[in-house]
């Protein structure tokens, strides 16, 4: 026991005494410089997928969201939206350019199904007889000279660090430090076979978040030890190297980047950065919503009380939240809600309204994938979208279309699809397994 508190001690500095501001972009290591190219040597992209033409049509009839849809190439927007009827048992999905075969970058959106399998290895490793569980203390330590340990959670109610407040920490703010202490729980070779194992065959998970670490690095994964409440260690798992071989095919964006203030006149390459489609994010989320939905040998293997803790975690507002508690003039209740409410920061929150999503947001990639719920409308359908907001196609400037495109944008289709939705004939939904005791 004191050599346990003496170690939370000397971490607390690293394990993050003073919580610094929420965010939802990523810093990413960018590529080393390259010979540059001709300007007319660079490669135009747009999806090329499924369209419905019902929801062409309904989309059109805003002018705002029909000029940006009619122009594939400039903001490569995808959308996926679900109707739901009979309570939920009934569900057609409507596409604009889906496409699973064009490359996006995913950003924070892999922290769904991190988040996911977390519970979802609990269960497995419970199942060959471990005492391990998502409330349990959690001792992340340091492997090699590059990782960072972390022993405590100053945000949690009584500062343990746990899997379920990592969660909670991802979906109610993106949280990147919560993301990569899944990540190194899972590990990446876990991560991967299990995801295509389960079908989702775009998913290629290779690194953390935020931190700039060598590629060598993100395959190794800290060693880290599970507490019970009276202080005896349950499940230990060492550190571990990923194996894992993934697919490489040469994938690039753009016109140009920014490499420390130079600008490079070439592509930027994603080739071995983090991949996931807006079609398997779409069925991810739909798989923990609606598991009955899903073939048996896909689903992933979560109970009950999983599901009620992602779902609750998703819909939480950040006021609703004591621990952590945020500053809402940094973090406001709709911080991570695009689809719809177009992360609006004056907009008196509505309690009937509750989004169930995920958003991702970095290089000028901006995705939501949510379930929108209003009981007093009798609302309830899925919308997943993702947009290119990078007009001048260049990457590392900080200079992405954030605020004059990409939210406007979400909102709108958001509240298209919405109106239509509150107006569609349809049955009487059940929320009363949508209602949660926040914080």
């Amino acid at each position: 026991l004191i050599s346990f508190l003496a170690l939370c001690t000397i971490n607390i500095t690293n394990c993050g005494l003073f919580k610094p501001k929420p965010t939802v972009e990523e810093i990413v290591t960018p590529p080393p410089p390259v010979p540059q190219i001709k300007e007319d040597m660079v490669v135009k992209y747009a999806p090329n997928g499924k369209t419905a033409p019902f929801l062409k049509n309904l989309l059109e009839k805003d002018a705002f969201v029909k000029n940006i849809l009619d122009q594939p190439e400039d903001y490569q927007v995808q959308i996926i939206y679900t109707q739901l009827d009979k309570n939920n048992t009934e569900q057609r999905s409507f596409s604009f350019n889906e496409d699973p075969n064009f490359y996006f970058y995913p950003a924070s959106m892999v922290k769904l199904p991190i988040a996911i399998m977390a519970l979802h290895k609990i269960n497995e490793l419970k199942a060959q007889g471990e005492n391990i569980t998502a409330q349990h203390t959690m001792l992340t330590n340091k492997s090699t000279p590059l990782q960072t340990a972390a022993y405590n959670d100053p945000t949690s109610a009584d500062g343990r660090a746990n899997i379920a407040h990592y969660i909670k920490k991802i979906f109610l703010t993106s949280d990147n430090d919560a993301s990569n202490r899944l990540y190194e729980f899972l590990g990446q070779d876990y991560i991967n076979t299990t995801l295509q194992a389960l079908g989702y065959k775009t998913a290629q998970i290779r690194h953390r978040l935020s931190v700039a670490l060598p590629k060598a690095e993100n395959l190794i994964t800290n060693a880290i030890n599970f507490m019970d409440s009276s202080g005896s260690i349950t499940y230990r798992q060492a550190m571990q190297k990923s194996n894992y071989k993934f697919t490489n095919t040469k994938t690039t964006r753009g016109k140009g980047y920014l490499n420390n203030g130079n600008y490079i006149k070439q592509p930027f390459d994603f080739t071995e950065k983090n991949q996931l489609s807006l079609t398997d994010m779409h069925q991810m989320l739909k798989a923990v919503i609606f598991p009955e939905t899903i073939e048996e040998a896909k689903r992933f293997n979560l109970t009950e009380t999983d599901r009620n803790l992602l779902m609750k975690y998703m819909s939480e507002y950040p006021s609703e939240s004591n621990f952590p508690s945020y500053n809402s003039k940094e973090v406001w209740d709709h911080y991570v809600k695009f689809n719809y409410l177009g992360s609006a920061k004056n907009m008196r929150t509505n309690k009937d309204l509750r989004i169930f999503n995920k958003v991702g947001f970095a290089y000028g990639y901006i995705t939501d994938v949510g379930y929108i719920v209003n009981k007093k409308d009798n609302v309830a359908f899925m919308l997943s979208i993702t947009i290119h907001a990078n007009k001048d196609q260049i990457f590392n400037d900080d200079k992405y279309n954030v605020d004059d495109i990409a939210m406007p944008f979400m909102k709108k289709v958001g509240t298209l699809i919405y109106e239509y939705e509150k107006n569609r004939k349809k049955d009487q939904i059940d929320f009363s397994k949508l209602e949660f005791d926040y914080d």
